[in-house]
């Protein structure tokens, strides 16, 4: 391709650089022509210099003229260009003609940002000297990107596409560096646990290490080599020590870098879950980390329960550990699960008896969870009982033979059900949610323990509390009793009718409870014919 002529460099023709600058963009070949006459002959530099001379002369029109022109070669979107224009020689000159918008009242300060207030903070020794200044390199590039990126309905797709591969091609650059060298990964970890280490160092450490891991999964190519230095430098156990920290910051980025292994390798993680119950009847297991940080979270409200709730989901979920385990390994672990640790998660329901304490979580767990409970605000405690409501309702359809043992020998129901006369509806709506799915498994032994125990007493009485109201708690029970009266479950329709019949007269306007006596009746008519 043969070279663009461009005009030369000098004050009085900026305006015609910059007419030629903003004029080539429809046509791709003339796009190709100007990056390659840019890059010849020192253009960028020259026009740099003409920068400074505008600067110092305090030549506002030369200043905005330059910007445009700047802000044009970096739409190019041409790697050869980029390659000039982030050097150590060029990139506060290009930055500095940004500053000079024409649109903004007062320059920017861009370039007192990336000198001052953006020091990269080395948290770990980088001992490759050309490593060290790619990655500040790319990080220039990131905060150029951000200043020079339009509204997102002012551009098409795919625009800047270069340079994003610049950036992310940098990245990968960087990441291959990182994990070719051997001692870098083991000197984070060693730096992370190390009690001598100082908190916000630390700090500071795992927001890297969370940075380079999300990045370093989103490579198919590399991901599975990564994951596997991970497993091999008992990454895992690390983890365990992180999740159980003080530092909530330290604590929730260890949570994010589960999220991403779970999401990523699910198989990885629960084999260690699994390998981990067997060989291991301490309290300090990973799993036992994650119920901890649901139950003993300070705020709930803010979010980092679902992601906490999702991990576990994964980590007990039957169907994907047969990825990696037999339908007998998974039977023993969860029975290792329901013998060990879910008994750690119900110490909310359970907080106001003391029986079995000893034997099923540590005693100063149990006081801290107290005092977590009387101390923290109302609404908290019910976020709280509202997730583990949420995680025994998937355990009540994921594992529905232990849970059943569990539910009638811990009479977990009928505590569960306290809960409705909660003054915050979304956590009574959480126990009736409960005991819908325990219903929904039509199972004769669950039915005959809710019969047995009387317990769609507080269900009734929350209809009829809510008589003359129109609101969700009443129509989710009315639901529940339509779902019985539909799928014709007799035990449970004679029970009803046979225990509140007299107390639901009241709400005859409702024609599920008139349809429950309806089936009552037939099905007492059936049976009497059935005998004459």
């Amino acid at each position: 391709s043969r070279l663009m002529d461009l005009p030369t460099c000098e004050l009085h023709r900026l305006e015609e650089i910059a007419e030629l600058v903003t004029s080539v963009h429809l046509s791709h070949v003339c796009r190709e022509e100007l990056a390659l006459a840019l890059t010849s002959e020192g253009y960028i530099p020259k026009l740099l210099q003409l920068f400074r001379v505008c600067e110092s002369g305090k030549n506002t029109e030369g200043l905005h003229l330059l910007f445009h022109i700047v802000r044009g070669i970096l739409h190019l979107d041409k790697a050869l260009l980029f390659e000039v224009m982030f050097s150590d020689e060029c990139i506060l000159g290009v930055v500095g003609c940004l500053e000079y918008d024409p649109c903004l009242a007062q320059p920017g300060r861009h370039r007192e940002f990336l000198t001052k207030a953006a020091k990269l903070q080395e948290v770990v020794l980088i001992r490759n000297p050309e490593l060290g200044q790619k990655i500040l390199q790319t990080s220039r590039a990131q905060y150029i990107q951000a200043i020079i990126m339009p509204n997102p309905s002012d551009f098409e797709e795919g625009f800047l596409s270069t340079l994003n591969s610049f950036i992310n091609s940098s990245k990968e650059e960087i990441l291959h560096g990182l994990q070719k060298d051997q001692t870098f990964l083991p000197e984070v970890f060693a730096q992370l646990t190390n009690e001598a280490s100082a908190g916000e160092t630390r700090c500071e450490l795992m927001k890297f290490f969370k940075e380079f891991c999300a990045f370093s999964f989103t490579l198919p190519e590399k991901r599975d080599e990564f994951l596997q230095t991970l497993a091999k430098l008992g990454f895992f156990r690390s983890l365990e020590i992180l999740m159980g920290m003080d530092d909530w910051q330290v604590r929730s980025a260890a949570t994010d870098i589960l999220s991403y292994l779970v999401e990523f390798s699910p198989a990885m993680v629960q084999e260690f879950v699994m390998q981990e119950a067997r060989q291991s009847e301490n309290d300090s297991q990973l799993i036992i980390e994650v119920i901890k940080q649901i139950v003993c979270s300070p705020n709930p409200e803010f979010g980092g329960d679902n992601q906490l709730i999702e991990i576990l989901c994964a980590l007990i979920d039957p169907e994907k550990m047969l990825a990696v385990a037999s339908n007998l390994e998974i039977f023993e672990f969860l029975d290792i699960f329901y013998d060990r640790h879910i008994h750690v998660l119900t110490v909310p329901l359970l907080a106001d008896t003391s029986e079995d304490w000893n034997d099923t979580v540590h005693f100063f767990f149990f006081l801290q969870l107290k005092a977590l409970i009387f101390l923290v605000d109302n609404y908290q405690t019910a976020e709280i009982l509202a997730s583990v409501l949420e995680l025994l309702s998937f355990c009540v359809e994921q594992h529905k033979y232990h849970m059943k043992i569990y539910i009638i020998n811990k009479d977990l129901l009928r505590r569960t059900l306290v809960l409705m006369k909660s003054k915050h509806k979304f956590l009574a709506l959480c126990a009736l949610r409960f005991m819908r799915r325990i219903i929904g498994l039509k199972d004769e032994l669950y039915n005959c323990y809710i019969t047995l125990g009387n317990l769609f007493e507080p269900i009734v009485n929350a209809v009829l509390d809510n008589r003359n109201r129109c609101n969700l708690l009443k129509s989710a029970s009315v639901e529940l009793f339509e779902f019985i009266r539909m799928k014709d479950i007799q035990f449970l329709i004679a029970h009803i009718v046979e225990n509140f019949s007299g107390a639901l007269e009241s709400v005859k306007h409702i024609h599920t409870f008139q349809g429950l006596k309806t089936k009552y009746e037939q099905e007492k008519d059936c049976q009497n014919k059935q005998l004459n």
